[in-house]
This record gives structure tokens, sequence and C-alpha cells, in this order.
């Protein structure tokens, strides 16, 4: 009874997803990667191969090796011990690449005429599940005519040189990741659903590393199927779908009649979206981590606390506005479309350079979609070769990514010892030889041989390159601050500015101190002159003069300046005197010739005359 239940369950699944498939039209993308062959000659140059969904690719980098190939084992199904080829390279050789025919990995010759496909792995029960999870070698497959012509140079004794080169497989324009985990609330699915709550739990501390930095906007996204017009009112229906049959999901434990239904996933799902777009109204979208992982923790479905109770206590505990998350999810009982579970509909459909989401889990990064394991190194590598080339975060730049190529013999790049200063950046995909800027001060040059500071400011760091040297306090240095990338000794010294300057004998080279009476005494830099006997020498005209003369000059020179200041202010006083004793006597003379005529200044006083009358 349950055997034939579950054959009815399957039946029913693979028929709605036959119906979703045809509805919608988009394509299939095959994600590709770089094959370039460095030998023999007739079969050099790059060739397309595409990746698999399963192996680790190695984004953002590449790999070189030699081809080999077994006639007694062309498809790889028995150990290549036995057939005198190994994956392990020899020391000092260069890694194996193991050509087989269709069926295996590594590098993989189609048997097909056709274009490229992605290979994928075969329906997985419990055994063959843990041992296509432990594939880690990546893998790429090549056209038929292609992969004939590498068996024929191979077995022609040609030594096959190949490079594998995942570097382009991402786009990455700018600082910016943007990736999306298209995911299932589901865990009772077998190995698929176990390995995707593993990435989830191992993956959320880079997530939100990335996310809370503002190197990345991630998106979760979860697939929903719809059922048929004729068979929304039935018992299957009913059980997997919400809003009359507009959003489903598989039944659980494929059983209807006990455990889980496929509309509690279908809630769940709808919850984990809203608790997402909630938590990035509050500028924390990076919480959806925490709700996923505590979720998988606390409300389990074989412990039978998947449900909107252990969820709301989850959604409390970080925070979140659960009446916000209420009224995101909506009613699931209306006949009416759900505005974002009908976005996550119309989100699978493939655009541009990404293909239709179909299966779980699926990443996409930078529109492209992730082909290979779903873990946390290789996921972490497929992001990471994302962002422009010196712009990656230091979790991309971490032991668990990448190594620091900087670190042996400075990658080959220019570095300045003495200052600590170094032109080699290490970025996910190889170091960089790129001259600094340190203090807002940029060092131009070719990063491999030199690197000169420049602009203002640039004499301050390491002296601009320029030669320098300090020797009993006293400093001197060939960088000239105004004069853009030059290095000129200093007065008193000659020489290249850059390696050396030395210091002139002035004594000997310039005939300094030419006087009788002069000696002169060459120094670092510059020169010293004295005079013998009681002399003191005079720079400026070259000579040597008695002190005495000097002094009693000097007094002679005090005594006229005394002189001149008082003759110049008894001067002063006499004109002062002069004027006002002028302006006194003109008053007086005005004013005695006032009393007998009157003057133009003066009017005439008129005259009264009184009448008397009797």
């Amino acid at each position: 009874m349950g055997r034939s239940k579950r054959s009815k369950s399957g039946f029913f699944l693979g028929f709605l997803l036959l119906i979703f498939t045809e509805s919608v039209v988009g394509p299939f993308v095959v994600e590709k990667n770089s094959l370039r062959v460095t030998s023999p000659e007739d079969l050099k140059g790059t060739y397309d191969s595409a990746i698999g969904n399963f192996g680790i690719p190695q984004y953002g980098g590449s790999m070189s090796g030699t081809a080999v190939y077994s006639k007694d084992n062309k498809d790889g199904c028995k150990s290549f011990g036995e057939s005198g080829v190994s994956f392990k390279p020899k020391p000092g050789a260069l890694p194996t690449f193991v050509l087989v025919d269709r069926g295996a990995a590594v590098l993989v010759a189609d048997d097909v005429d056709e274009p490229l496909i992605t290979m994928d792995t075969p329906e997985e029960d419990g055994a063959s599940g843990k041992y296509i999870e432990n594939i880690t070698i990546p893998s790429a497959l090549i056209s038929k005519n292609f992969g004939e012509r590498l068996k024929k140079a191979i077995s022609g004794g040609d030594m096959v040189n190949l490079n594998l080169d995942w570097r382009e497989a991402v786009p990455h324009p700018d600082d910016r990741v943007e990736y999306e985990l298209w995911t299932n609330s589901n865990d009772e699915c077998g190995v698929k659903c176990d390995m995707l709550m593993e990435f989830v739990k191992d993956f959320k501390g880079a997530a939100q590393i990335l996310e809370k930095g503002g190197y990345t906007q991630f998106t979760p996204h979860y697939i929903t199927w719809y059922c048929p017009q004729a068979f929304t009112i039935s018992k299957q229906c009913k059980s997997q779908c919400i809003n009359h049959g507009r959003y489903c999901a598989p039944d659980p434990e494929e059983d209807f009649s006990s455990g889980y239904d496929g509309k509690d996933v279908v809630l769940e799902n709808l919850r984990q979206l809203c608790v997402f777009r909630v938590a990035k109204e509050a500028g924390k979208s990076w919480i959806w981590w925490d709700y996923v992982t505590d979720f998988q923790i606390r409300c389990p479905m074989k412990e039978k606390k998947y449900n909107k109770e252990c969820a709301d206590g989850v959604i409390k505990s970080l925070g979140l506005d659960l009446k916000k998350i209420e009224k995101c999810m909506g009613n699931p009982d209306d006949d009416s479309d759900n505005s974002v579970l009908k976005e996550e509909q119309d989100a699978q459909v493939g655009k541009g350079s990404r293909g239709d989401v179909t299966i779980l889990p699926t990443v996409v990064v930078n529109n492209r979609q992730y082909r290979g394991k779903l873990e946390k190194g290789s996921v972490l590598k497929a992001i990471c070769s994302g962002f422009e080339e010196t712009t990656e975060p230091s979790v991309c730049l971490s032991a668990d990514v990448e190594t620091n190529e900087c670190l042996e013999n400075n990658g080959g790049c220019w570095q300045d010892k003495a200052s600590n200063l170094s032109a080699c950046k290490d970025t996910f995909r190889g170091r960089v030889c790129e001259c600094p800027v340190v203090n807002g001060v940029r060092f131009k040059g070719d990063g491999y041989n030199s690197c000169t500071a420049s602009g203002p400011g640039r004499c301050q760091i390491s002296h601009g390159g320029c030669w320098h040297e300090n020797r009993n306090g006293i400093a001197f240095s060939a960088c000239v601050d105004y004069e853009e990338g030059k290095c000129t000794c200093p007065p008193g010294f000659r020489g290249d500015g850059v390696k050396s300057c030395e210091d002139i004998d002035e004594c000997k080279e310039k005939k300094a101190c030419q006087c009788p009476e002069c000696s002169c005494k060459n120094t670092w830099g510059s020169y010293d002159c004295t005079c013998s006997g009681d002399l003191l020498y005079i720079w400026d005209h070259d000579t040597c003069i008695s002190k005495k003369a000097t002094e009693v000059k000097s007094s002679w020179v005090v005594v006229w300046v005394v002189l001149l200041g008082l003759a110049i202010a008894c001067g002063g006083a006499y004109l002062v005197y002069r004027h006002r004793l002028r302006s006194y006597m003109d008053s007086e003379i005005r004013a005695i010739m006032a009393q007998y005529m009157p003057l133009d200044s003066q009017h005439e006083v008129p005259s009264h005359r009184h009448d008397d009358h009797a």
C-alpha cells in the first residue's frame, strides 16, 4: 500500500514538472570554461569546454597539465592504476589530465557529435549520493571532434599540454557581486537536503561578512510549481498547494496520508522569503542566514516541530517584526496571486546569460549559474571570482580560499625593504605588481623593477626613491618635492641623485677661501673658512679683516648715528618754534589795526538813533 502511494505521488509530481517545463519557454545555458592547447603545434589554440555539475571547478583560476589517455580504460570504469595511468603526478612533473570517453569525469570526450551540454550526476540513492559528493577533481566536457584529435595525438606519441582556465567563467565587472541561492526549507529529501543544510550552516559566516561589508547583494529564492486547472480540487493539489493550486511543492515523505504536506513546505518557503524582505527593509538582510540555520536546528520535520509556532519563536528571538512578516505572507487560502511567490515563479525563467532554474539547490553568481559541488570553499571561490581584480574583500584572500603569492620572494614585484613598501598585491586570481599609494602619495612605475613616488609630498615617503643620508645629525636628500620624479643632488654634492651623491671638496675644486690670510677646511656637504691670527673672515668678500678695526669702525658708526639723530631733532624743534611765533605776531598786529579801521573780515557796527518825545 505504501509503495502504491509513493508511486502515485512520484507520477503526479512528474506530471506537474512536465506541465511547468512546457508552459515556460526559457533557455538552458551551458556554462563554459576555456581549454587551451599549448602543444603539439597542430593542436595549438583555444577550445570551449563545458563545466560539469559535479567536482570542484577552480573558479577564478587556471590549471596546466599533460593529457593522458588509456585505451584499456576508455570509459574510466576500472581503476586507472591497472591501466598504467595515474592521477597523481610525479615529483617535478605537471598535473595529469586524464582523458576518458563520455560517462566519467575529468576531461571527458563526448561520444555524440552535438553541441556542448552540462554533465550531470545520475539519480542519487544513498550510496551513489555519498560517492558523488566526494568528487573534488574539476571536470570538463569537450566535443567529440576535439576529443578524437586529442586521442590521436596522444596515441601518436605527442606530448599534449593543456591549460584549463576558469578565470572568465564568472563575469567580474565591478567591486560588488550579486548572487542568489535557490533553496528549499524541506529537510527530509535525502542526500541533497542534507548537503544543502550543511552548506547553509558552513557558509553562513562568510555570507554575513560579505553582506555586512556591502561587498555582495544576496537574494534567496524558492522554486514552486502550479497545479493544472483541471486538478485544483483534487486531494493531491489541495495537500501540495496554496492559493487554489497556484503554488505547490512536492510532498516531503511522498505519502499524502501521513507526515507533512507539500503546502507546509510552500508556507515555510514563503515565510523565509518574507523574513528576508523584512530584514532587508530594516537594513539587516544577513539575518536571513540566522533564521534559516536556527530553523533547521530548532524546527526539524523528524521532531514534528516544522510548524508556525516554532517558526514564530525563531523570528521573535532574532528581533524581527512578526506582524510585518505575516502581512508579507498574505492569506494562503485566497483564490488570487501571492505577489511574493509570483515573483519567484517569474524569476525561475532564465534571462540573458542565465538559464532556467529547474533543480535545487542552485547558486547563481553575477547572473551566471554555478556548476560544481555545493561546498563552502568552492562556492566562495566562485563568488570571489566575480569581483573586479584587486577589489576582493579580505575573506576572499583567507587561507581557506587563496594562498598569498606575495609572501614568497615578494611575488617578483618591486619592493623597498627599508620602508617596507611593496608593489605586490595578492588578489583572488593571483598576485599583481602595482605601484602603491601611501598617505595620498602615488608611486609610478612598472611595478616590477621600479616604483617612484610622485606629486606633492613625495619627498616625505622614502625621500621619493632618491638618495639620502644622515651623518652626525646632519641629513641631506636628493629629492626635490616640486620637481616631478626628479632626484637632484643638493649643493655640495654630485652624483645621479638616485643611488649616490658624493661630497664635493670645495677647497680643492672650487678654490674657496683664496685670500692670503684664509685657510679652507672641507666638511660633508659644505666647507669652512677661517683666518689666521686675530682676523675675522667676511664671506661676502672672501677676505679677512681685523676684529679691532671692525670694533672701532662700529663705534664711530654709532657716534655718527647719535649726532645725526640729535641734529634732526633740533631742526624739527626750530621749525615748530618759528611757526608758532609767526602765528602769535600776526594775531597781535590784526588786533591793533582793528581799533583804527574796519578790516575786511569785520562787519560795520550799525548805529542806533534815539528820538525824545515830549
